[in-house]
């Protein structure tokens, strides 16, 4: 597995994301045998950078990993976030990203993993109530004590990635970033760039439609969060399932699965991106991290990169407004 660097974080350049052995997808929750085994799996195949958040499930995500990390935390570089549960407030699913909330969710965060270091703590989203100053400045104390390695952003634009990084660098921006959803190319990136912070694209296989194995939402769960997610709704549904299957003839081309072209993509937009397509299966953990080791010829990056945009909004109007697009 090749590695790049996150400003000075050193990742494998292809990670996982553990929210969905927890919530949000079919299935989840069902088998911590079968997530745990991913996890080491994961980290068999150099797999060193995972993601979580104290949101996920709440708190049952982190957990999880704590449980699959004894006795291997020394081989991951472990991320997790804060501010989307307000301990002193109104609990989870509401922003709070004051210095006092983040004193608390980190010391959970620690106890749930089972360590006394997070690598890569992100503010989850930008909170409108604290000027980002003082989030960014709480966690810089944290690293001042040890107890945080790096600080990363979630969903934040260019004119708060950069007031943030004016008080505590930040190492990383994490953004939901594919073929199918290319937003952060625009503004984001550049000034990523500019300021020597790494990017790491979530949902890079855009929720399972990249992997052409979706044909229908009728085997979803009732739970499962894509049910009410614009692009998996109506017309924009069949618009693109075209899409997804345009991969798919490119896949056949290279010899690849789907998945791992649409993360092979990625991979060719950078030195600096690490994306962390979310799995709970040992199988389709092996078939993502082979994807490092695809090379898609100029003629199949281009067909790619010039695929009609996607039909739909990325979330909910709701989620929507937590986001600096």
């Amino acid at each position: 597995m090749h590695h790049i660097h996150l400003r000075d974080l050193d990742v494998s350049r292809i990670g996982l994301g553990a929210m969905g052995m927890s919530q949000a997808y079919t299935g989840a929750g069902t088998d911590e045998a079968e997530s745990i085994r991913t996890v080491h799996r994961a980290l068999e195949l150099g797999v060193s950078f995972i993601d979580t958040a104290e949101i996920y499930g709440p708190y049952t995500n982190e957990e999880l990993l704590g449980r699959a990390l004894k006795g291997r935390r020394d081989q991951v570089v472990l991320a997790t976030k804060f501010g989307l549960v307000s301990h002193e407030g109104d609990g989870p699913g509401n922003q709070d990203s004051s210095p006092a909330n983040i004193r608390t969710a980190v010391e959970g965060s620690l106890a749930r993993l089972g360590t006394d270091h997070i690598d890569l703590y992100y503010q989850h989203r930008v909170d409108p109530n604290v000027p980002i100053e003082e989030t960014a400045g709480a966690v810089g104390e944290l690293i001042a004590e040890g107890k945080v390695r790096a600080f990363g952003l979630s969903e934040a634009g260019p004119d708060t990635i950069r007031r943030a990084n004016a008080v505590t660098p930040v190492s990383a921006v994490q953004s939901e970033y594919s073929l199918f959803t290319r937003d952060p190319e625009a503004r984001v990136l550049p000034a990523l760039r500019e300021l020597g912070i790494g990017f790491v694209p979530f949902s890079p296989l855009g929720r399972g439609f990249l992997t052409g194995t979706i044909r229908s939402t009728e085997g979803f769960d009732k739970d499962d969060f894509r049910r009410d997610n614009p692009r998996f709704t109506g017309d924009n549904f069949q618009h693109n399932l075209r899409l997804a299957d345009e991969v798919k003839e490119v896949a056949a081309e290279a010899g690849a699965t789907p998945a791992q072209v649409a993360i092979a993509w990625l991979l060719a937009q950078g030195d600096d991106i690490a994306p962390i397509p979310g799995t709970k299966r040992v199988t389709r953990l092996e078939e993502n991290a082979a994807a490092d080791a695809l090379r898609l010829t100029p003629t199949q990056l281009d067909r790619l990169t010039n695929l009609p945009p996607a039909a739909g909004a990325t979330h909910t109007k709701a989620q929507m407004k937590m986001m600096e697009r």
